[in-house]
């Protein structure tokens, strides 16, 4: 399905405590992505949300500073610019923004691959105790990941060894920048491909078995964190 931009004329339809916002703006010259969660909001005023853990408790946003606020909404992207209101420090960190005046909605495709630059770790999967969390260190292996998307990413490797090919299962750990970090995600491999030197391979993701995502200010399942981060990543910046 392609993206279609819609107008919508009530911002407070899309909100509910608890959703899980991206807020995008430049700092210091440089254009940064951070994960939130919303807390409450005040109709035509403000919204409230968790300070960006990211970001650390000592790092100052000017008030009026231009932002993005985006999240997904029954398989949309709900995007639109705002700007920095407040930050409080006490008793807890809180970040204040523009109420919407009005939004866009983004009807989504199934998947949105964005590209990717994360140190992954693969595991070898011992079918016979697939929860085993001790093996030999060759079945450990590090590589690159390249792109990511919900139903799953490619990695480049050095050196693929012997047992990777298509169809091993493998457990995946790596980072999801301003999201959290994933441990324990199933993947099958699906194809090889070799290019100049490295091999890279295709992995299609196995959701609900034993995944975790240590958390940095969002909330959510693992497979919704990869799809939210995918997308927002491939289509928030025609919101900017």
């Amino acid at each position: 399905m392609n993206d279609v931009a819609e107008a919508s004329p009530s911002p407070a339809s899309f909100l509910s405590v608890g959703l899980a916002l991206k807020l995008s703006l430049t700092l210091d010259g440089q254009k940064v992505m951070y994960g939130s969660t919303l807390l409450g909001w005040k109709d035509h005023a403000w919204l409230v949300c968790e300070w960006p853990l990211p970001l650390g408790h000592d790092h100052r946003v000017e008030s009026g500073t231009p932002c993005t606020v985006s999240y997904l909404h029954d398989g949309k992207l709900v995007g639109y610019r705002s700007e920095i209101r407040e930050l409080i420090t006490a008793p807890v960190p809180l970040l204040f923004v523009a109420y919407p005046k009005t939004v866009e909605e983004m009807h989504l495709r199934k998947h949105f691959r964005a590209s990717a630059s994360e140190p992954i770790l693969l595991m070898k999967t011992d079918m016979a105790n697939p929860s085993a969390s001790v093996l030999p260190a060759a079945s450990y292996l590090g590589g690159l990941l390249k792109d990511l998307s919900g139903g799953g990413c490619s990695v480049t490797l050095v050196q693929r060894p012997p047992w990777l090919r298509p169809g091993t299962t493998v457990r995946l750990e790596f980072e999801l920048p301003g999201l959290g970090h994933i441990t324990n995600l199933t993947g099958v491999v699906k194809n090889v491909d070799v290019r100049q030197g490295s091999e890279t391979v295709g992995i299609e993701f196995r959701f609900d078995e034993m995944e975790y995502i240590e958390y940095r200010g969002w909330g959510g399942s693992v497979k919704s964190a990869i799809e939210q981060w995918a997308t927002q990543k491939t289509v928030a910046p025609s919101l900017s």
